[in-house]
């Protein structure tokens, strides 16, 4: 294994910041990008090595290969990170537009809820995949939260309370039980976990997300994101009493200064629930 490799693999064995999920995924781009590197004669680079000729080469690459806003976003996030644990800040410039990178489209008015059948469900298999899904659905949870929740401890009665470990972040929060149905889900998810998660105790939680993934693969259902698209359109109704954007209800520029504030006040809801830090992040789901 070359050098920088190594180091980077290690900077990230110490420095555990954020769910498993992101964790996974920023030493894998870590590893591409010292690949990367090494690729374009940045031989004999150590972790401490990092300087602006090495991220403007990167972005270069990376914009010729005409990969999306996106996705350079979120690599160009993975390369801050680095430069933040060998405390060289300076050496990317804090916006992206200083590189060309185009600004990313979050908000389309378009709808990316997915809503979850039976006939999707009859095709799975696997109990706790089956319960992860449901949870999803009913509660707005992530994939990695609807898989590591202890349903026992979680409820709360009146509301669902999410533990730091168990969502992304590391942002506990607290989602309410609004209906019935979710009760009964809920009471059907703590007698099948009893005091555990719905990870079987036979298995790690990178395997169960494996075996996750090939149920939903199997049973044809696809980005399962859509879950929580769903989740927040529904409660939008439910605060409001109106279609959200994204289902065809008024824009923000159609409201009176009344109903804006209103929507706000919604979203301010929507947002705490769903586990965003941003209530602008609201819009992706809802639209604007």
């Amino acid at each position: 294994m070359r050098e920088l490799n190594y180091e980077l693999k290690q900077l990230c064995l110490r420095n555990r910041d954020g769910s498993f999920a992101t964790q996974y995924a920023r030493e894998r781009i870590l590893t591409m990008v010292a690949n990367q590197l090494h690729e374009m004669g940045f031989k004999d680079m150590r972790a401490m090595s990092l300087k602006p000729k090495h991220v403007q080469a990167l972005v270069e690459r990376w914009k010729a290969e005409g990969l999306s806003a996106g996705t350079i976003k979120n690599r160009m996030t993975e390369l801050r990170w680095w430069a933040e644990k060998i405390a060289k800040q300076n050496v990317i410039f804090k916006n992206n537009d200083q590189y060309g990178i185009a600004r990313r489209k979050y908000v389309t008015n378009v709808s990316k809820a997915r809503e979850l059948t039976t006939g999707e469900l009859a095709k799975i298999t696997d109990p706790y995949t089956a319960l992860s899904l449901k949870l999803q659905a009913a509660f707005g949870l992530r994939r990695e939260e609807s898989i590591k929740i202890r349903p026992l401890s979680a409820d709360k009665a009146d509301r669902l309370a999410l533990k730091a470990s168990w969502t992304k972040g590391g942002r506990a929060r607290e989602i309410p039980i609004r209906n019935a149905e979710q009760r009964q889900l809920l009471d059907a998810a703590k007698q099948f976990a009893k005091r555990g998660s719905l990870i079987p105790k036979t298995m790690t939680y990178k395997q169960q997300l494996n075996r996750f993934k090939a149920q939903c693969m199997a049973a044809g259902i696809q980005h399962v994101h859509g879950h929580r698209h769903q989740y927040a359109q529904q409660r939008y109704q439910e605060l409001i009493g109106r279609a959200c954007p994204t289902q065809g209800g008024p824009t923000w520029k159609q409201l009176s200064r009344e109903q804006r504030q209103i929507d706000r006040e919604a979203r301010l809801t929507i947002s705490a629930e769903l586990g965003h830090s941003r209530i602008d992040i609201v819009a992706v789901y809802c639209g604007r």
